[in-house]
């Protein structure tokens, strides 16, 4: 194992009814401004839950954060705070919602520009507001991290930033939340999770056998977990499990003390800002194709996870390899993503486009071992072309 500082400070609540939680984690006196997306927070009665344990305090609230959040947006949000003089922020939502939120945590005491927080990927954040969440979507784990990934609308670039400063101090997990998401939305969660745990786990074999083990139980339970939910949408059970394992597959545990990958990532961050598809949607695009193509490089663990997750254990390896890469495929296919660009219409343009950003953005050595060259980002989305 690598050498490794694990620290995370978030409280996990989780259960039936805890929004009413709230009025003993919120700080007494704080002055609060609650952060939301669309309509379905007041339509659900998420946002007067959220008012009525919040009754003691200050509060405003502030709506409209997209499902990728803008840059735009979010600074209005920092004006809001300095002119009320809000010190307290709560995201209600899904990963967008919290990931801008962490945003706006920064953005609203940094000196100078607020894009260099985006700029410089969070590292010269020096002080930010405390936060707290209602996860209302099983999916990106930002309830549990100090990551996120912010829009600038102008430049169309998808940015990723991350500081210590940035992990929300309390985050309210109640599965009744994610009864009412839309079943695309439910899928793309599945699958962003089944990503994350894939970007730390599908890199270098022998590091840590807890992290892999740990790993392989959750990609076992989201392929599990998936076709359960989608036909049983109301089960409460299925609903917690999933909310608890996309929590689990990115606050830290899985990858710590291993090399971790996110070139998947960063390719479909480019995708999802060029052409607007749903962030995991873009990862469905490209983890197949760059499996396929990085299989030489990433042998033994593909072999590992061909036997561990997907039960694979005869036949030659090269059979085996690509027979999980084939059921890694179909799954995401079944959940309802499409693994080929020319589903979106996407062909030979859209692909410079996807490596020029890429450029533009410094993104050129990226993978465990810096191996994916915006050459080798061309060859994966050319692959996963048809």
């Amino acid at each position: 194992m690598q050498n490794f500082d694990y620290y995370n400070p978030t409280r996990i609540v989780f259960g039936r009814d805890t929004i009413g939680r709230l009025a003993e984690l919120v700080p007494a006196g704080a002055r609060v401004l609650v952060l939301y997306g669309g309509s379905s927070a007041e339509k659900t009665g998420t946002l007067a839950q959220v008012r009525e344990a919040l009754a003691g305090h200050v509060v405003q609230e502030f709506g409209g954060i997209e499902p990728n959040p803008h840059f735009e947006t979010l600074m209005r949000a920092v004006d809001l705070i300095k002119t009320q003089q809000l010190d307290f922020l709560l995201a209600v939502g899904g990963g967008s919602v919290i990931d801008g939120s962490k945003f706006v945590a920064a953005a609203a005491l940094f000196e100078g520009d607020a894009l260099d927080i985006l700029k410089q990927r969070g590292g010269n954040i020096r002080q930010a507001l405390p936060l707290g969440t209602v996860l209302t979507l099983a999916a990106t784990g930002s309830e549990m991290n100090s990551g996120g990934v912010v829009t600038h609308a102008a430049t169309h670039a998808k940015l990723p930033f991350r500081n210590p400063l940035l992990f929300p101090r309390f985050s309210i997990l109640d599965p009744q939340k994610t009864f009412t998401v839309p079943e695309r939305q439910v899928a793309n969660g599945v699958v962003d999770a089944f990503v994350h745990v894939a970007e730390q786990y599908l890199t270098v074999p022998g590091q840590a056998l807890a992290q892999d083990r740990f790993a392989e139980g959750l990609l076992q339970s989201l392929i599990e977990l998936g076709p359960q939910v989608q036909a049983n949408p109301l089960d409460y059970e299925v609903r917690a499990n999933l909310m608890w394992v996309a929590t689990l597959a990115l606050n830290g545990i899985v990858g710590a003390g291993v090399t971790h990958d996110w070139s998947t990532h960063m390719i479909g961050h480019e995708l999802t800002a060029l052409f607007e598809i749903d962030h995991a949607r873009t990862l469905a695009l490209v983890l197949p194709a760059s499996l396929s193509l990085r299989r030489d490089s990433k042998r033994a663990k593909l072999l590992q996870y061909a036997e561990r997750v997907w039960q694979l254990h005869e036949g030659p390896e090269a059979q085996r390899i690509e027979q999980a890469i084939a059921l890694t495929r179909d799954f995401f296919e079944r959940m309802g993503l499409p693994t080929r660009l020319s589903d979106y219409g996407l062909g030979e343009e859209a692909i410079e486009q996807v490596v020029s950003q890429l450029q533009a953005h410094g993104m050129t050595r990226l993978g465990e071992g810096g191996h994916v060259t915006p050459d080798l980002a061309r060859q994966i989305l050319q692959a996963a072309r048809v």
